[in-house]
């Protein structure tokens, strides 16, 4: 099995390198991160410069763009064979409800998903890396049931692992995801030079959180997994926009 692992907290995050550990008793693996932290990047490549491929310390390679750029390079003319699944983390702090549509972590794995390889993005709930050993151990219990028993199609997983012992977690559900409030009002600050400033303000608390979601699973001590889909159509709104052109 060939793996191709990603992410978009950078090269050198701890997460980063659990997950290549974890994943290498299942075959070849190959690293390919951001030089940077580039999380919130969502699906953005990098079109206006010219990126460069190089190796860290760690032999990790790293582009200096976004989580997107690393997998769509790899996948697209560095790689001599295509990997068998991308997998992308593990996140340091969750990409649940709409999350998922800023998350440079999903945004690696969907690069892959998109380039028709079956793809997972991990992600601890709490930020700190706590117990990140045991994140790791449930990526490879999911990467190993996928390597068993291969779903029908490819797949696009989102998963979310609490922050607690192994032992302590309480089995791995299927969630949809949950939704949040709108998010906090943007920090309003001043610059040295006197200039008006603005840090984007942190995600607004769950609304939808009911039992079945992601939110409602890694509350109670369970990993969530969430199959995600890229086909942004509103299917139950196109009829109502063919009656409203057909009107006007």
């Amino acid at each position: 099995m060939r793996i191709l692992v990603s992410n978009d907290d950078g090269y050198l995050a701890p997460g980063l390198a659990a997950l290549v550990e974890a994943m290498r008793p299942f075959g070849e693996v190959f690293v390919i991160a951001p030089e940077q932290n580039h999380s919130g990047a969502s699906n953005s490549l990098t079109l206006n410069r010219p990126l460069t491929v190089n190796r860290g310390a760690n032999g990790f390679l790293f582009v200096n763009g976004t989580p997107t750029d690393c997998v769509h390079i790899a996948l697209t003319g560095l790689l001599q064979q295509r990997p068998d699944l991308v997998v992308s983390g593990i996140n340091d702090g969750q990409n649940m409800g709409e999350d998922t549509i800023y998350s440079g972590t999903v945004a690696a794995a969907m690069e892959g998903f998109l380039l028709g390889i079956p793809s997972i993005a991990f992600s601890l709930v709490e930020k700190g890396y706590r117990h990140l050993d045991a994140a790791a151990a449930v990526a490879a219990e999911i990467v190993g049931r996928l390597a068993r028993s291969p779903l029908p199609e490819p797949c696009l997983l989102n998963v979310n692992i609490p922050n607690l012992p192994r032992s302590q977690l309480r089995g791995i559900v299927g969630t949809r995801l949950g939704k949040r409030h709108a998010s906090e009002p943007v920090i309003r600050a001043q610059s040295p030079r006197g200039e008006t400033i603005y840090w984007i303000g942190p995600s607004g608390p769950a609304k939808d959180a009911g039992e079945g979601t992601d939110f409602y699973a890694t509350a109670q001590g369970y990993v969530s997994i969430t199959p995600l889909q890229v086909d942004l159509t509103h299917t139950g709104q196109l009829p109502t926009v063919m009656r409203w052109l057909q009107s006007s």
